[in-house]
């Protein structure tokens, strides 16, 4: 995780929304850590394959810490920043900050995680390209 913020707001661009549902819960009846990183991975691929155009995958996924649990019906809105671009790579920060379904101020999101993601530009055959020609 980066350094607090004062007055945390989200930092880069608004990749991916979605609304938590029953079927991404684990068995306690908070959404699943690994469906909340799947979101994460199809935000940063989204961000990564703007970038290489075209496809990409992801490589490695850096330190997450989950600062507080995600409802069934949060509002799930995940920013991404680049990074970092290299021959083949990319790292695309990628955070998540939800909207819990009882909050009624549109503006208030509390931030649930943060990770960088490593992504390489693929070929149409799957092996590692450059990401500009």
């Amino acid at each position: 995780m980066t350094d607090l913020d004062d007055i945390p707001a989200p930092r880069g661009d608004l990749t991916l929304k979605l609304q938590a549902s029953r079927q991404d819960t684990n068995l306690h009846g908070d959404i699943a850590g690994g469906w909340l990183v799947e979101q994460m991975d199809q935000a940063a691929e989204l961000a990564a394959g703007r970038e290489a155009h075209g496809r990409t995958a992801t490589v490695a996924i850096e330190a997450m810490d989950f600062l507080c649990p995600v409802r069934v019906g949060s509002m799930v809105n995940i920013y991404t920043t680049l990074r970092e671009i290299g021959h083949s790579s990319i790292r695309i920060g990628v955070e998540v900050w939800i909207r819990q379904p009882q909050e009624r101020d549109l503006r208030e999101l509390h931030k649930v995680t943060e990770a960088s993601f490593v992504m390489v530009a693929l070929d149409d055959k799957g092996r590692i390209r450059a990401v500009r020609d």
